[in-house]
């Protein structure tokens, strides 16, 4: 939801014959930014019991970031970074169904998953490393105690040992949708049997040619632990 009311206004912002229209119609910046921050808000406020700290689990929003960050000046950003073949193969074979992605063409579906990292990947260096937070998802479930320190050092919560076994808590203190795809895996204890799940899975030619499918794969690999996040 959110993801698409923000992608409607970037699409307003870059048609220039519709944002003149808006914009003599007196529907400036400062009016949308208004209505998309209170829309989020009443969103992210609303659909569940009041918490001292509002999240909201969506890896779409990071496109939005920079934006985001603007609206929300105390709001702080976490980047979760899968293995981009991993994300894949757990995309298809168990059919989550994201818009753009054709889940019966996996070379396709790299592709798709390279340029949304790449642009996420941007949004977050712009916005800084005190205001976004890189993750690899194959460091978090291999030394989770390690990596849950430092983020919550980063959002600046108290530790709790809770955060190492999140499965005993839903459906106490945390609800999910139980529609929603991820949910059957947020429900389980932290594993590491999906890291190499996708290995012997792709054509070998989808293999030989991955630098050019997917060359954020290489990307990210070669600037961990993200040294330029630094300054």
């Amino acid at each position: 939801l959110l993801p698409r009311i923000l992608g409607m206004r970037a699409h307003w912002k870059n048609e220039k014959v519709e944002w003149r229209r808006l914009i003599e119609a007196g529907v400036d910046d400062e009016v949308i930014d208004a209505a998309v921050s209170a829309f989020i808000m009443e969103v992210i406020v609303r659909h569940g019991p009041l918490a001292p700290r509002l999240c909201d689990k969506d890896p779409f929003l990071m496109k939005f970031a920079v934006y985001l960050s603007e609206l929300f000046p105390n709001a702080k950003f976490v980047f979760m970074i899968r293995d981009g073949r991993a994300a894949v193969h757990s995309m298809i074979t168990r059919r989550v169904t994201i818009g753009g992605f054709d889940l019966t063409d996996i070379r396709q579906c790299l592709s798709k998953w390279s340029l949304s990292v790449a642009q996420m990947y941007n949004e977050c260096y712009n916005i800084g490393a005190r205001r976004c937070f890189p993750m690899y998802y194959e460091q978090l479930v291999l030394n989770p105690e390690k990596w849950l320190r430092e983020l919550l050092a980063f959002l600046e919560v108290p530790w709790s040992d809770h955060v190492l076994n999140h499965e005993k808590y839903i459906g106490r203190e945390i609800s999910l949708s139980k529609s929603e795809r991820s949910t059957d895996q947020v429900m389980k204890p932290v594993y590491t049997s999906s890291l190499d799940s996708w290995v012997g899975k792709f054509p070998e030619d989808i293999l030989k040619d991955m630098p050019k499918i997917a060359p954020m794969l290489d990307f990210l690999g070669s600037i961990f632990p993200f040294t330029i996040f630094s300054s």
